[in-house]
């Protein structure tokens, strides 16, 4: 079991990125919170110990995904336009609210390797790992993922 303060600091340093990792998955508030609730308590109720916080963080992102592949097999499962949640969401400006927007319409395959390698800084090795798919999958992925998110950018007229 974990202190009330090394816990506390645990979800104070990543429920953003648990948060946004399950909303990026479910695009659906509630189930993210409840997703990202899950996740905590199981880190509440571990008893693994973590080399430093990027480890911490890479055990909450796999725990966050393998809870969001759980709960895509629930019958009551649905999708929400993440436009109504921008505003709860930590993002710097306008331009990148837009750029996470078009990043959160994209197909999950691409959106999450984005996700992952821009926002949460992880290599394609790291996220192969965090997925269980290969990293040359992942760098395809990207590659393709690109390709998608500079087609939707220029028809939004985004970025130029």
């Amino acid at each position: 079991m974990r202190t009330k303060e090394t816990f506390a600091r645990a979800v104070a340093m990543h429920k953003d990125t648990v948060f946004r990792v399950a909303f990026s998955y479910l695009k659906n508030q509630e189930d993210a919170n409840d997703i990202t609730q899950n996740v905590f308590l199981k880190l509440f109720k571990s008893d693994i110990t973590f080399e430093n916080d990027r480890h911490l963080r890479s055990w909450l992102i796999r725990v966050t995904i393998n809870e969001c592949h759980s709960i895509f097999r629930a019958p009551w499962r649905k999708t929400e336009n993440i436009d109504d949640y921008m505003e709860q969401l930590a993002i710097p400006s306008p331009k990148h609210s837009e750029l996470f927007s078009a990043v959160m319409a994209m197909p999950e395959k691409y959106r999450t390797v984005i996700y992952l390698f821009y926002y949460e800084e992880y290599s394609a090795e790291e996220i192969g790992k965090l997925l269980n798919i290969p990293a040359a999958t992942v760098r395809t992925r990207l590659a393709r993922g690109r390709k998608n998110l500079k087609k939707i950018l220029v028809e939004e007229e985004i970025y130029d």
